[in-house]
């Protein structure tokens, strides 16, 4: 296993964005550890997610649930799917554990769904991983520039 830089994460994080775009969500999975968790929080300061309200808090079990429902077309947020286009920028490495590569970036995402369009922008934070494959995502936490307001129709990965 190789160490990670931020060329190559920086790559890894636009496989990320354009498996969501293309609604690969099987290939989306294989990208993470089977210990990660994907973070929306309410608090733009947590520290402990665990502790606080979020919008989503997932695991391995619950991020395959959450896919399960994208895909099956009976969840009236996903049904029908909104098509997204992300555009990640602003890559900073920061400092991490032992083991991990931890790099912070601006995402915004145009969603078209219901004949209408909106932007939503987010400062997120990857944990990332060495792996036999490459690189394995650990922990991405999505924090919404408004998501400690009310938000409305979020039933796709950010």
């Amino acid at each position: 296993m190789t160490a990670i830089s931020l060329p190559s994460a920086m790559e890894f994080i636009w496989l990320e964005a354009d498996l969501l775009d293309s609604h690969d969500y099987a290939a989306w999975l294989a990208l993470w550890t089977a210990t990660g968790h994907y973070i929306i929080p309410t608090e733009r300061d947590a520290e402990d997610y665990a502790a606080v309200l979020n919008v989503v808090y997932d695991d391995q079990e619950m991020r395959e649930a959450r896919v399960k429902r994208l895909q099956s077309g009976l969840s009236m947020s996903a049904s029908p799917a909104a098509r997204t286009v992300r555009t990640v920028s602003r890559f900073r490495a920061m400092d991490g554990a032992a083991g991990v590569f931890v790099v912070r970036c601006a995402q915004h995402i145009v969603e078209y769904k219901y004949d209408r369009t909106r932007m939503l922008a987010a400062d997120v934070l990857f944990w990332l991983v060495p792996a036999a494959s490459g690189i394995s995502l650990q922990r991405k936490v999505v924090t919404l520039i408004n998501g400690d307001d009310a938000l409305h129709g979020i039933g796709y990965l950010l």
